[in-house]
């Protein structure tokens, strides 16, 4: 009985021991199950980034703060700022990277749709260097540009950063599924971009009004997404995100105190609908981040780290609920090769949509690409300047897709309906002294790729400039001009080989001096470089002094015709302020016919050529150096086209040259060679000082008689500071020379004309 009941319990420890293990397996066999569910359940975590300007930089700092909790982000949706930033890091970019991307960005020249000037056409170098302000003349109605920039610069820098998704269209295969926000302008309706081209797209989203032109996609003309959602919380929640973390950088309304600039007043009427929708906002968003963005304005870029900071700290104040939705893995945003302007493109072709006034050989020609070649984004860059320069397309944009053996460029550009324009300068010099200089320009007057182009300058010294220009880029270019410059002062050469000072005694002269200056020429572009030309002169030149009061008081009253050649190179980023390039600048004029006032004309030639380059070291300190010679070729003749040197800051003709050292129009000789550096030093943003030093030989025969090889006979020196501006720039130098007793103060203010 014993036996029996032993064997009955050791049976009954055995089916317990088994119902045990078969309990634990069906236990771990449904945990597994139901970690697996729980894995496939996990919630979806959505950003939303709004719109503000320059204080959506505040993004950067959440989004550090993300990374170092370990948060993957599964949907990210913007606008406006909140797009550029949302765009880059649903690309791959982490956070850091965007920072560093920002700090390398200049935001001046973003805001101003900055065109680098070796980019530019002689012409449209000459053009931008003249008139700060330019307004559109209709029908004698003046109207203002549409914004302040076109964007491009932007785009620019958009498309080369998004180059390693380039190729992709549908916004939800990014590495992180995106959406952005712009709105119809014609309609006020919101679109929403979950697909197209990136860049554009993130443009369109951010074209604030009046500061960027509107963008065109797809039939509509977009703006700045701020002005009908800046806060696309439900997008996100449609994608499929479970969890929202939003961020909001938009103001509160402000009271009539803080409401003194015209940004701050476009961001309250913006905002006036806004804060009222983002009540309803913030109870669609799990993490709410305000960061506090009180001191600070949308264009407030050069504040960027500071508003990055404000970021960080909000995204700390709700650190706990961050942490609750964190990657116990520690989940890390990997960073994404930056993209070198450099990179190797294989451009198989260029696709240009119709336009009606402009070829595609005209289009190409200003692209400078050719199909079937390897191209840089910098080569791209540098194409959409150029087209950009001519002024003739209201907008530009461009794509990559991607070919069997390499990539087609899309090209659709708009021309500008804009043909008439009314400018303004205003400049003063210790030569001309003041004027105020006005200018029409019309474009497409005759012919499709023409401008005209008329100067007056009203001022102390009346003067005119008239141009009419045919633009044929790489092909001959045909240009007509008319000027007529005229001065009165005292000065120390009497044109006439200082022969009447000698008879009079005397050592200036007060003089009025008048040139009436009329050309035609042909050009083209040499080596895609060099600007090489030739053309035909008709001058009429007259120089009198009213102290004299008798028929020797006329020095000069002739007509000249002449015929002329030219090669010119420059590839200074600034005339005024240059920090790298050269230039060179060469040119023969023979002079075949004068109505001889004097009987002393006689056939003659002058050759003259200049060359400059110029380095910057250490980032602000700059060495300019320059060099030029010129001589005359021929037996004796009129002495009144010989080189003339002296004085600063006005705007040269014939043969006048600046020197540092003598006053306006005290050194002249039919030979000179002349050489001159100036160390200058940018101390504080476009505010320069500077120290100059050139020195000179100037007699007639020089080359002649190799005395240009012998010590300078004139030296000068100037101590100077110089302010960049919108009008151009404002200058002031002490100068002087061993040789003279007294030094000179020059003043100078605006563009040269």
């Amino acid at each position: 009985m014993f036996l029996k009941l032993k064997v009955r319990n050791q049976k009954l420890e055995i089916n317990s021991i088994f119902a045990y293990r078969f309990f634990c397996l069906g236990f771990l066999i449904f945990s597994m199950a139901s970690f697996s569910q729980e894995n496939t359940n996990k919630p979806k975590i959505g950003l939303v980034l709004s719109g503000g300007g320059a204080k959506g930089f505040a993004h950067i700092g959440v989004l550090k703060v993300l990374e170092k909790e370990g948060v993957k982000i599964d949907y990210i949706g913007g606008t406006s700022m909140g797009a550029v930033v949302g765009g880059l890091y649903a690309s791959g970019y982490s956070a850091s990277q965007i920072d560093s991307i920002f700090k390398n960005t200049n935001f001046d020249e973003l805001l101003k749709d900055y065109i680098p000037r070796d980019s530019k056409s002689f012409y449209e170098k000459h053009n931008d260097e003249l008139y700060p302000i330019s307004l559109l003349f209709n029908k004698f109605n003046i109207g203002v540009p549409i914004a302040l920039s076109k964007g491009m610069y932007n785009y620019n820098l958009l498309t080369k950063l998004t180059d390693p998704v380039k190729y992709i269209r549908d916004f939800n295969k990014l590495p992180i599924p995106f959406v952005c926000i712009s709105t119809d302008l014609e309609t006020g309706k919101e679109v929403v971009f979950h697909d197209g081209y990136l860049p554009q797209a993130m443009l369109a989203s951010s074209a604030f009004p009046t500061l960027f032109s509107p963008v065109e996609i797809n039939g509509k003309l977009l703006v700045d997404g701020g002005v009908s959602n800046n806060y696309p919380v439900d997008e996100v929640r449609k994608m499929g995100a479970d969890i929202i973390i939003g961020v909001d950088v938009q103001d509160d309304l402000k009271d009539r105190t803080m409401l003194k600039e015209a940004t701050k007043i476009m961001v309250q009427i913006t905002n006036l609908q806004m804060i009222n929708k983002m009540k309803e906002n913030v109870k669609k968003t799990t993490i709410y981040i305000k960061p506090d963005i009180t001191n600070f304005s949308v264009i407030s870029f050069d504040e960027g780290q500071k508003i990055i900071k404000t970021g960080e700290d909000a995204a700390n104040l709700v650190i706990d609920k961050i942490r609750t939705i964190a990657n116990p893995k520690k989940y890390v945003q990997q960073n994404m090769k930056l993209t070198a302007e450099n990179n190797i493109i294989t451009l198989k072709m260029v696709s240009i949509n119709d336009v009606k006034d402009y070829t595609r050989a005209y289009i190409m020609g200003k692209l400078g690409l050719k199909e079937n070649t390897k191209v840089t984004y910098q080569d791209i860059k540098k194409g959409i300047n150029k087209l950009n320069a001519t002024q003739n397309f209201s907008a530009i944009s461009y794509s990559l897709d991607k070919l069997e053996d390499g990539d087609r460029l899309n090209l659709i550009v708009r021309e500008s309906e804009d043909k008439t324009f009314l400018k303004f300068g205003l400049h003063y010099d210790g030569l001309y002294k003041s004027a105020i200089l006005v200018n029409l320009t019309q474009k497409k007057s005759l012919f499709k790729n023409d401008v005209i182009s008329a100067d007056i300058a009203l001022g102390d010294n009346f003067r005119y400039n008239l141009d009419y220009y045919i633009d044929n880029g790489f092909y001959f270019s045909f240009g007509l001009k008319s000027r007529l410059n005229q001065f009165n002062r005292n000065v120390a050469t009497d044109f006439n080989n200082g022969v009447t000072f000698s008879q009079l005694g005397i050592n200036t002269l007060n003089i009025d001096y008048l040139d009436f200056n009329n050309q035609a020429y042909l050009q083209t572009i040499f080596a895609q470089k060099f600007l090489i030309g030739a053309g035909i002169e008709w001058k009429h030149m007259k120089i009198n002094s009213s102290t004299l009061s008798n028929q020797s008081s006329i020095f000069e009253n002739s007509d000249y015709g002449s015929i002329f050649g030219y090669l010119k190179y420059d590839s200074f980023d600034n005339k005024f302020f240059p920090k790298k390039g050269w230039f060179f600048n060469g040119d023969i004029q023979s002079y075949l016919y004068s109505t001889n006032y004097t009987n002393q004309f006689n056939r003659f030639s002058i050759a003259k050529g200049e060359f400059g380059i110029t380095r910057t070291f250490f980032k602000k300190i700059n060495l300019k150096f320059t060099s030029e010679a010129g001589f005359s070729i021929g037996s004796g003749s009129v002495p009144f086209l010989d080189f003339v040197l002296g004085g600063y800051g006005y705007n040269t003709i014939n043969n006048f040259k600046h020197f540092y050292g003598y006053d306006f129009v005290s050194l002249a000789a039919d030979s000179y060679i002349k050489s001159t550096g100036t160390l200058d030093y940018e101390f504080y943003k476009k505010n320069h000082v500077n120290f100059s030093a050139n020195y000179a030989n100037l007699e007639d025969n020089l080359f002649g008689n190799g005395n240009w090889l012998s010590t300078p006979r004139y030296t000068g020196y100037a101590l100077g500071y110089g302010l960049e501006t919108v009008l151009g720039p404002i200058e002031v130098k002490y100068s002087w020379s061993p040789e003279l007793s007294k030094g000179f103060t020059w003043f100078s203010v605006g563009f040269w004309f």
